[in-house]
């Protein structure tokens, strides 16, 4: 059996990481290394009881650091503002950031409780409402700040004009704006950041391509069966062909978050065929999240979405 793929990750003892999505799948993993390091991991989750299952998992594996696993809905802005008020209150500051969790091809459009359609609210408006209700705790700590993106922000563009798709809602195409939003997003963030002097290191990273549950059955989601795209995944990930591992693709966003190496306001990926799999490395920054213009614009269509504010830029 090949050794699994790793990546020196400096020691993180004393620093305090935070990972959402990190339940199951890539950010178990970006969890589990993160703490193999030594970081102290906070796992804000949806389902409790499979969080701590996660923990106990990751615990058992690395023996080093401790874990927390809090509730965490990120299509819930009221869920959103209850956790990051209790981490508030609790005042510890926030080294590292990994926005990892998201959801991907609902087969029919669905609406979350602030009347989002469940792939803007999930993978970007969370994070941003996330990210944006954080800022004292992350401006303290300098925080390392990095948005998991997908090859899918490649492709397609951000439905400016009807964002919560109430008309021609496509599944593929309302997950590629909800990932360019989020990456548009990110790199805003490090702009701001770098005007404002918060201190803050914002950059992208992206999986490749793996067998998590994003395209598995989830009857929660209105999808009853295990998609044959991730059924064809898993199969050519068994066999080492193509695709990477949950493991491999967790490096990725470890590399960006924790490297020395690592630039702010850059993407890194699987530097394989295709960046779908392998050991991470820089990658060309996706065309569709290079404009200043349309990052601002997706700052302040969040702002106004979600009514969530973070510090006025400062020029």
């Amino acid at each position: 059996m090949a050794k699994p793929l790793d990546i020196p990750v400096p020691d993180l003892t004393g620093k305090l990481a935070l990972v959402t999505g990190a339940s199951d799948g890539v950010g178990l993993e970006i969890a589990a290394r993160l703490a193999r390091a030594g970081a102290d991991i906070l796992m804000p989750v949806r389902n409790q009881q499979k969080g701590e299952a996660a923990a106990t998992q990751i615990a058992q594996r690395t023996n080093r650091g401790s874990i927390r696993v809090l509730p965490l809905d990120l299509a819930s802005l009221d869920s959103v503002a209850t956790l990051t008020a209790r981490l508030n209150d609790d005042g510890r500051p926030i080294d590292l950031l990994i926005a990892n969790a998201g959801v991907m091809n609902p087969p029919t459009r669905q609406v979350t409780a602030d009347g989002f359609e469940l792939q803007l609210a999930t993978n970007h408006l969370g994070h941003f409402a996330l990210v944006a209700q954080l800022h004292p705790l992350l401006v303290e700590a300098k925080a390392h700040v990095t948005s998991q993106v997908s090859i899918a922000a490649d492709r397609g563009a951000v439905n400016w004009d009807d964002p919560n798709w109430e008309h021609g809602y496509d599944p593929m195409k309302a997950y590629s704006s909800s990932k360019i939003a989020f990456g548009l997003f990110a790199m805003e963030l490090q702009r701001r950041s770098d005007a404002a002097g918060w201190g803050i290191r914002s950059n992208l990273s992206h999986p490749g391509i793996t067998p998590t549950n994003l395209l598995a059955a989830q009857p929660g989601m209105g999808r009853s069966t295990d998609t044959t795209a991730v059924k064809f995944i898993r199969a050519m990930s068994r066999r080492g062909i193509l695709f990477g591992t949950a493991s491999s693709a967790a490096l990725s966003a470890v590399y960006a978050a924790t490297s020395p190496d690592a630039r702010d306001g850059h993407l890194y990926g699987p530097k394989g065929f295709a960046h779908l799999s392998g050991l991470p490395a820089e990658q060309p920054m996706y065309s569709r999240l290079e404009s200043e213009t349309d990052g601002g614009r997706v700052w302040d269509l969040s702002e106004q979405l979600t009514g969530v504010r973070v510090a006025p830029l400062g020029r």
